[in-house]
């Protein structure tokens, strides 16, 4: 059976629960960083001291949107994977974009808000990046424009690291823009169960 080191609150372990989920893909999760800390037979697997980490069947594998491509690869083809060339070029262009451009300006203000006690916040550099965060996110909203998923009419692996930063962006108690695009993309997210089980959880 697939094994997933990594606890369900990460954003990255969320992503593979995600996809495996939507996949029916059987899968045991164990509780690894965070509280949990890292034990040293972890660290043999993976030295970067992140989650998650994969093994399956004696594969190891680590790098949250690798693991994705290789789960949905393996599972998904049709469905997470898509077996048109360009149609996955794109989910891959839109989740690096999710890694290098959205989440990068996006974690400042999710750590700033969850994960610093309130008297150690630098309200300065979350309104800034919260600011930088909306403003980025207008090319996602012109992108989706005559889109429902990321990738056109199909949900695919695509959505899944921009579903997971899209719901922090709208959980989170700042000021934003209104994208209509991407306000109806997420409301479609939001219909689906998968979501609802591993992504629309309480902060933390």
């Amino acid at each position: 059976m697939l094994v997933i080191w990594g606890r369900s609150t990460s954003a990255n372990v969320q992503k593979l629960l995600w996809a495996c989920t939507e996949m029916g893909v059987p899968y045991q999760r164990l509780d690894m960083a965070g509280a949990f800390g890292f034990t040293d037979d972890y660290l043999q697997m993976n030295p970067n001291k992140v989650v998650p980490t994969i093994d399956d069947e004696g594969f190891v594998l680590w790098e949250s949107n690798a693991c994705l491509r290789y789960l949905a690869a393996k599972h998904g083809s049709g469905f997470l994977w898509p077996e048109n060339l360009k149609e996955r070029a794109n989910a891959d262009r839109w989740m690096d974009w999710c890694t290098t451009t959205v989440w990068d300006r996006l974690r400042p203000v999710f750590h700033g808000l969850i994960r610093t006690p309130e008297n150690e916040r630098d309200m300065k550099l979350i309104h800034y990046s919260a600011k930088e965060t909306g403003q980025v996110l207008a090319i996602l909203d012109s992108w989706l424009v005559d889109k429902k998923y990321i990738c056109g009419d199909s949900f695919t692996m695509g959505d899944i690291p921009l579903g997971f930063a899209i719901y922090r962006w709208y959980a989170l108690d700042i000021e934003r823009p209104e994208w209509k695009n991407i306000s109806n993309w997420y409301d479609r997210l939001c219909e689906r169960s998968a979501y609802q089980e591993h992504i629309m959880i309480p902060l933390q």
